[in-house]
């Protein structure tokens, strides 16, 4: 969430950046909010404070009037029921002020996802491949019906080489983005709610998101490994000195996939579970600009030295979503439907999610504590890796070539 002393100073500022992201929020709503309730927890200071000099003016011995006893309960009783009120108070502003989103940067453009703006491109376009389920299907290497026979609709099976294709990807792109100084984990692929909604993701019920939410838990599957990594350093001061911090995650991942409907959702593309490799820092403020452009230079020299033509944009505030406060999305060029379609992404979240979940930095030479940026990245996911790499690399006798750098971890296999 945000500062709540920024929003004071710039209501206008977060009322307007909150509809430009397409989020309906009364700014003013929350600011009376939070006047309430500092009012009634200052109305609650007054009466602590007369309670404690009452319990004062007893310990000076004898035995208190009557008068001071009976203004003592009535301390008491009206402490109680402001305790409530203060309590309700507190929660239906903090409730208003989780909806309000991150801010954007100055460059960030504005408008729908049709306004993202390309910023750079890379690689030939070509076109007239096979669709790769088609291709992958013929080799009998994905296997839907028996997905959904046993979890559902858009739920699979790799099978043989597909599946040795998607761990060679995985160890190539793991090697490399550790080569750029990233810490490896595997993570939980569960979470409690805290740590879902100060990422940003806020599963109510399992009606309410595009998280897997377990019923009669306090648990949700996650939907990237940015979401338990965010949680690592929950509730924690890091020293100055150590950041900037990069961890990389491993992880299934588990979307229903909502309100996607009408958009590109031909096999691998868009499914229900996959696995992915996401990349996941915390900086100084000062840091985060430039840490979010080399996240995105590692993802470009993933798919350049795997050889994907693609594109990025900057993606228009209208698609950003609520934490981010920039993101880069890396397109890769489709010859089976001629269009650019997303493979990764890169967002910086400056200090939304951190603030959520109290996780600071205490600076070297003033030892000021403050709190400090997150950013994550996705290094590859998997099943769209897949549908780019069988486009891409399919020959007409329905082999498929391996790219160069893949085959190291493919016992040197050439050809699959």
């Amino acid at each position: 969430m945000l500062d709540i002393r920024f929003i004071r100073e710039n209501p206008e500022l977060v009322q307007d950046h909150a509809k430009k992201k397409g989020y309906t929020v009364n700014v003013a709503e929350v600011l009376e909010l939070y006047a309430k309730a500092v009012e009634m927890g200052q109305k609650q200071d007054v009466l602590r404070e007369e309670k404690n000099s009452l319990a004062a003016e007893t310990k000076n011995g004898g035995r208190p009037s009557d008068e001071v006893i009976e203004r003592g309960r009535a301390i008491r009783d009206e402490i109680q029921q402001n305790d409530e009120a203060f309590l309700a108070a507190t929660k239906a502003y903090q409730d208003v002020l989780w909806q309000i989103p991150n801010i954007l940067q100055d460059d960030v453009p504005i408008g729908g996802e049709e306004d993202s703006v390309e910023i750079k491109k890379w690689g030939e376009q070509t076109s007239g491949a096979i669709d790769h389920l088609d291709f992958a299907t013929k080799r009998d290497w994905v296997d839907f019906e028996r997905g959904a026979k046993v979890a559902g609709a858009k739920f699979y099976y790799l099978k043989g080489d597909l599946a040795l294709l998607e761990n060679a990807i995985t160890q190539y792109a793991l090697n490399l983005v550790l080569s750029k100084g990233f810490t490896y984990l595997t993570v939980p692929s569960l979470v409690n709610s805290r740590t879902a909604t100060g990422t940003g993701f806020a599963p109510r019920t399992s009606d309410q998101s595009d998280e897997y939410y377990i019923e009669g838990e306090d648990l949700t599957l996650i939907g990237t490994a940015e979401i338990p990594i965010t949680g690592y350093h929950a509730d924690e001061i890091i020293d100055e000195a150590k950041l900037p911090l990069f961890y990389v995650g491993y992880s299934p991942s588990f979307r229903k996939e909502a309100g996607t409907y009408g958009k590109h959702a031909r096999g691998l593309f868009r499914v229900h579970q996959f696995n992915k490799l996401e990349m996941y820092a915390f900086t100084t403020p000062e840091q985060s600009n430039e840490v979010h452009e080399k996240i995105l230079a590692i993802e470009e020299e993933i798919w350049q030295a795997i050889g994907i033509p693609y594109h990025v944009i900057n993606i228009a505030s209208g698609d950003l979503g609520a934490p981010a406060t920039k993101k880069y999305d890396l397109e890769y060029w489709s010859p089976v439907d001629s269009v650019y379609r997303e493979l990764t992404s890169a967002s910086n979240c400056t200090d939304f999610q951190a603030r959520n979940l109290n996780i600071r930095v205490r600076r070297t030479e003033s030892a000021k504590v403050e709190v400090l940026h997150t950013l994550n990245g996705t290094a590859v996911s998997l099943a769209r890796s897949l549908v780019a790499i069988i486009e891409h690399y399919q020959n007409p006798d329905g082999t498929l070539r391996v790219p160069a750098v893949l085959q190291p971890y493919l016992n040197g296999r050439e050809v699959l």
